[in-house]
């Protein structure tokens, strides 16, 4: 029986030539139709059979725990190449395979940006390197991301690129945004969408309302987020493509992609746990680790973004795992960097706020955290099934914890949850059969 101690590097320890067969044994099986309690066989890095009374000379023991498929963060920034300081693709896969992500998709704002396939060939080599968790990379849909000529798509996605994306910025120019989505479309992959339109923000920090003029604090209102969600969706719609609309944060534009849905657009979105954990009441504080892009937003939004994880219309939940260091959070808030960082925490607070909330089921937490991810973007992976890869997340749900930033493997500790109490403790993650966490 395998008992890993001491997370990532540890279980690295226990793993080789003997874990080529072995068990998961005793535990609850997460699956699409329920939970199924049941023993995983596990060969050769896939899922041989699901079933009872397997032998091998190795077993996990899972009894007490979830055995969720492996989660996947289709929305994350590693910083590496040029940031390192903040975060590197070590310190982040690291941290993701602590919050029970075997996959996650880094987005393009690098330095270089990640604009070619260069940079594209060089994550994926990092990565490698590194062996911890699958990191998929995403070109940008702009040169420098300064949104004015398209960057080398084919070419991006022939070295592994798996979307395009501006994140961090919306691309203005509409023709240049048209084309993009055709080109994507083209490879075979998506726009993921970064809605704000600039002139409306116009340098704003927080979201506009009655707390930031108590505060004090410049405003974004929804309407700058909203414009630009209508705008992709009016493509979508018309060019008959697929697009991806990034961390919702409204509730106008929760029922955008509502409405849009209903009458066939093929738009899917996402949100991320400090949407609908929080509201803009933290921002009196003028605490930086609350200064997020887009900006958390009030009661109404929080509740929206609640409803549109429930009834799909808001297909899956990301991190927007962005690390910063102290000297980019520990200024005045105006002069502060957006973003937190989210990874190791994502799974706790899903599932403390959406099923122990009697929102979400099991089997729907997976599906927003795994499979729909994997759906959108054509990744491996996503589901617990005989000949599927074998990438697990295995969690102690009924372990209550309180959060510690400083216990991150991340390098940034920029987080708002620091001592949140929570419940959802990741014992084990498991990519293509090798153990990379455990407890």
């Amino acid at each position: 029986t395998v008992r890993a101690h001491g997370g990532a590097q540890s279980a690295q320890g226990i793993q080789g030539e003997e874990f080529m067969k072995y068990v998961i044994k005793g535990g609850s099986v997460v699956l699409p139709d329920g939970v199924k309690n049941c023993d995983i066989l596990v060969e050769d890095g896939r899922i041989s059979k699901l079933g009872k009374n397997f032998s091998a000379e190795k077993i996990i023991d899972a009894s007490g725990l979830h055995v969720f498929p492996g989660l996947i963060d289709m929305h994350v920034h590693l910083r590496e190449p040029g940031y390192e300081g903040k975060e590197d693709l070590a310190s982040g896969s690291a941290a993701a395979v602590a919050g029970g992500f075997t996959q996650v998709c880094c987005m393009p704002n690098t330095n270089p940006v990640n604009d070619n396939a260069v940079v594209t060939t060089y994550i994926k080599y990092r990565a490698q390197q590194v062996n911890l968790c699958k990191v998929n990379p995403i070109g940008s849909i702009t040169k420098g991301e300064k949104g004015e000529e398209l960057a080398e798509i084919g070419k991006m996605v022939k070295a592994g690129a798996v979307a395009i994306s501006d994140d961090g910025r919306s691309v203005m120019d509409s023709k240049i945004m048209r084309y993009a989505m055709e080109y994507a479309n083209d490879f075979g992959i998506k726009c993921l969408c970064h809605c704000e339109d600039e002139n409306l923000v116009d340098g704003g920090v927080v979201n506009e309302g009655l707390n930031s003029t108590l505060a004090g604090l410049k405003g974004i209102p929804r309407a700058a987020e909203d414009i630009m969600i209508a705008r992709e969706i009016c493509l979508s719609e018309s060019l008959d493509i697929p697009v991806h609309i990034c961390h919702v944060s409204t509730y106008s534009g929760v029922q955008l992609i509502r409405e849009a849905k209903a009458r066939g657009v093929k738009v899917t979105a996402e949100s991320c746990p400090h949407y609908f954990w929080l509201t803009d009441d933290i921002i009196t504080s003028y605490d930086t680790f609350t200064k997020v892009n887009p900006p958390i937003r009030e009661e109404r939004d929080r509740l929206a973004i609640i409803e549109g994880l429930k009834d799909g219309t808001l297909d899956c939940i990301v991190t927007d795992h962005a690390p910063h260091g102290k000297k980019d959070k520990e200024v005045e808030y105006n002069l502060a960097a957006f973003g937190i960082s989210g990874i190791e925490t994502s799974f706790a607070l899903s599932y403390t706020k959406l099923v122990k909330g009697g929102v979400l089921t099991l089997p729907q937490l997976a599906e927003r955290m795994s499979a729909a991810p994997a759906r959108i973007l054509n990744l491996e992976g996503g589901s617990i099934a005989e000949g599927a890869v074998a990438d697990f997340a295995i969690a102690d749900l009924a372990a209550k914890y309180v959060i510690d930033s400083e216990k991150f493997l991340s390098k940034g500790k920029n987080t708002p949850f620091n001592g949140t109490e929570v419940y959802g403790k990741i014992v084990y993650t498991i990519v293509d059969g090798d153990v990379k966490y455990g407890a």
